[in-house]
């Protein structure tokens, strides 16, 4: 699978792995683990988690000019997985739930500083391991492998996201379980409403009769609410606290093979054809243009397909009928909304070799398309996704309507397939843009800019999650089929830009 590609590739991918690992256990709870932990709505968790996405991406800029400027790739990489491990420690700790209304405030800063550590950490990460990688690629005998090169990279750092939303929800309902409960997806927000006071009469009747299902004997339903959230989150810390240990192997992969990736202080070779005080200004202005008239259509898609981490997540918790998805490991049970966040990242791995093998296909005959092409391709592709959702979710009650019945049944929830297809679809369009638009920014960025233009995608990309937050508030004031509607309009909209483009950008690749 690796033959005719750079030595370093799989390193860098297996280093990669870690922060995957971390990346998707707070993708996967992270909103779920805030609305439990300080009682917030949909909409304000939602904001933070939109904050934190867009800190991650635009970080990633800051990374990218330090890296740029100091020459020290390597070193700005191993800071950034030192702050990443650090940041998941201040989250691990299991500080007590409910929250205090005197250290509320106190409590919600010293998470959201953990969050700010991570995604510091990740600015100097990601970019700049990408930016190596497409080092790895500026020799001619390499150069024609970039785009499945980093479709290669693309799925290996996948596979520990597959494991960490699994891992995540393990631990929590083992935890929970442990203390002689069940998970229900429905109680911390029905707890909170109990010891807020806010919790309707339909809401109370579910609340005692979720609490019998969920094991609890006695008749004080505001002692069961305290300690079934405080078991809850603290599960969640726990979950965080695995993080630490993915990156720590991730350290340990990266320290061992560091030797053995690009060194751009000793860089002499020439970059695409030219040596980097070569390239006529002309040029890098065009090279330039390219790469941020790219990065402007790919705001729309990610500001849709980031929805998996926020409205998706709040759409399997709300609607979806997860007693369909319930495995019993005998120590603990398997069943939560945060399972649905495995599923992307295992189609990453499972697809990627065949769209791999079909584009290589098109290229033995000549007649494979352009990256420009398939990127505008993958946003029609995320469209046809959110189609699939907005029909599927016809008919169900509105959020606001589905808060004052205390929750729905199992028989008036949708089926898990629903999800399953989507994110199926969902992956197959990432697979058409994200991999391959870090090949195009890398085959196009100047020689003497590659950490600043890696970081300028990853800074397309914050703009697209800082956006996510308006995903939250449709979700809780307008149909859901309606929301998943906008989706829709925002990848036809970058999917028609970019044809627009294309040839242009075919000649600058050129």
């Amino acid at each position: 699978m690796f033959k005719n590609h750079p030595k370093g590739l799989l390193a860098a991918s297996l280093a990669n792995m870690g922060e995957r690992f971390g990346f998707y256990t707070m993708m996967g709870i992270l909103t779920l683990f805030l609305m439990s932990k300080f009682g917030l709505s949909g909409t304000k968790a939602g904001i933070i988690y939109s904050v934190f996405y867009f800190s991650i991406y635009i970080l990633a800029l800051v990374g990218g000019i330090i890296a740029d400027k100091t020459r020290n790739y390597k070193g700005t990489i191993l800071a950034g997985i030192l702050l990443m491990a650090l940041g998941y420690v201040v989250l691990a700790y299991p500080s007590g739930t409910p929250v205090p209304a005197n250290k509320f405030t106190f409590f919600l800063i010293i998470t959201c500083l953990g969050l700010f550590l991570i995604a510091f950490g990740n600015g100097l990460f990601k970019g700049n391991l990408q930016a190596l990688v497409g080092q790895m690629y500026d020799t001619p005998e390499h150069s024609k492998m970039r785009d499945s090169g980093f479709q290669l990279f693309y799925m290996f750092i996948n596979v520990g996201a597959i494991f960490a939303p699994i891992f995540a929800v393990a631990i929590r309902n083992w935890w929970v379980q442990s203390h002689g409960f069940q998970y229900n997806a429905d109680l911390p927000a029905l707890a909170h409403a109990h010891l807020d006071n806010t919790i309707t009469t339909e809401g109370a009747q579910r609340l005692q009769s979720i609490a019998s299902e969920v094991g609890y004997t006695g008749a004080d339903l505001t002692a069961f609410s305290k300690e079934y959230l405080n078991l809850f989150t603290t599960g969640f810390h726990y979950a965080f606290a695995i993080a630490i240990g993915a990156m720590l192997v991730s350290l340990v992969i990266y320290i061992k093979n560091k030797r053995i990736f690009p060194d751009p202080k000793a860089k002499t070779e020439k970059a695409h054809g030219l040596g980097e005080n070569e390239m006529p200004a002309s040029e890098v202005k065009q090279r330039i243009y390219a790469v941020l008239a790219v990065l402007a259509v790919v705001i729309f898609f990610w500001f849709s397909f980031h929805q998996n981490g926020l409205t998706l997540t709040y759409f399997a918790k709300d609607y979806t009928d997860l007693s369909k998805i319930d495995v019993d490991l005998g120590f603990t049970r398997l069943k939560g909304a945060e399972l649905f966040q495995s599923i992307n990242p295992f189609f990453v791995v499972f697809l990627t070799p065949i769209i791999m093998a079909f584009f290589g296909w098109l290229r033995a005959k000549g007649k494979e398309p352009s990256t420009p092409k398939k990127i505008a391709l993958g946003m029609g592709i995320a469209a046809l996704a959110y189609v699939v959702m907005a029909l599927g979710s016809q008919g169900l009650p509105l959020d606001s309507a589905r808060e004052a019945m205390g929750g729905l049944k199992d028989a008036e929830r949708v089926t898990p397939w629903l999800l399953i297809g989507t994110y199926f679809i969902l992956t197959v369009a990432e697979l058409f843009i994200s991999p391959l638009g870090i090949s195009f920014v890398s085959k196009v960025a100047p020689p003497k800019l590659q950490g600043i233009m890696q970081g300028m995608w990853l800074a397309a990309t914050a703009i697209g999650n800082q956006l996510l937050f308006i995903g939250a508030i449709f979700y809780h004031a307008i149909p859901i089929w309606a929301t998943w509607a906008i989706f829709v309009g925002a990848c036809l909209i970058s999917m028609f830009t970019m044809i627009f483009m294309v040839k242009w950008l075919e000649r600058v690749a050129k």
